[in-house]
């Protein structure tokens, strides 16, 4: 397995207290697990992969994300079996949909 880590400056999340999960790990599929970080300020990504020499496609996906979304101050960690950059983003967005439901439902 492959481990890569990525930090990135972000616009800090509202009200993200309680951790998330969404996605399983399978073939051709991703786990995203999220959880708050102290520092409001950034956002931390854990990256999992049974792939290797793909390195500047996951940053260039998760750097995309992390300035599409207001995520500073969580952490994702995901558990990657070989998705494309479609499902990555996917799963991200469905994570902080999920965030949003618990923090006004």
């Amino acid at each position: 397995m492959n481990v890569l880590n990525f930090d990135f400056d972000s616009q800090p999340i509202a009200d993200a207290k309680k951790d998330v999960i969404c996605g399983v790990v399978g073939s051709g599929n991703l786990e995203v697990l999220v959880s708050p970080l102290e520092n409001s300020a950034q956002s931390r990504f854990v990256v999992d992969t049974s792939v290797t020499g793909f390195d500047h496609i996951w940053q260039a996906v998760l750097k995309d994300f992390s300035e599409r979304y207001a995520v500073g101050g969580l952490e994702f960690k995901l558990n990657d079996m070989g998705a494309t950059p479609a499902v990555v983003s996917l799963r991200l967005s469905q994570a902080i949909h999920i965030l949003a439901e618990q923090a006004h439902g």
